[in-house]
């Protein structure tokens, strides 16, 4: 009997201690990047015309209400010095993998360098995007 109640408590310590580690170790894995931040910078070459001064990149998802017509909102910026684009999570999952996109819509605003100068998170006003790039380029 002795036995049996040393076997049943040392199991339960073992247990114990590996619930605790394995608690321990899922708390420390840290998320490389923040979610919901936009990121900083892009690479122009992953976006259409990255010789031009500026470039618009709406991060959409099609299952997405209110991303609904911000393409539009934004398409009346498309210039020789501006360039638009829209980019669509399941047409383009990899760019919304690759720069940490987990919120939709999330517009930027790069420079030619691709960095990132302007950024919002959730839908926008037309003149609240005109103005921020009419700044951007009055700069």
């Amino acid at each position: 009997m002795v036995v049996r109640v040393v076997v049943a408590v040392t199991l339960f310590a073992l247990l114990a201690v590996l619930a605790w580690w394995l608690e321990r170790r899922r708390l420390s894995d840290a998320p490389t990047q923040t979610p919901g931040v936009p990121p900083t910078q892009l690479d122009r070459a992953d976006f259409p015309r990255p010789e031009v001064p500026w470039l618009v990149v709406l991060f959409t998802s099609s299952t997405c209400e209110s991303c609904a017509g911000l393409r539009e909102k934004a398409a009346a910026l498309e210039s020789d010095e501006i360039v638009v684009t829209e980019v669509e999570y399941f047409a383009r999952p990899e760019l919304h993998d690759r720069y940490h996109v987990d919120a939709a819509p999330m517009t930027l605003i790069a420079d030619a360098e691709g960095v990132v100068r302007v950024s919002f998170i959730g839908a926008f006003a037309a003149p609240e995007l005109w103005t921020a790039v009419a700044e951007l380029r009055a700069s």
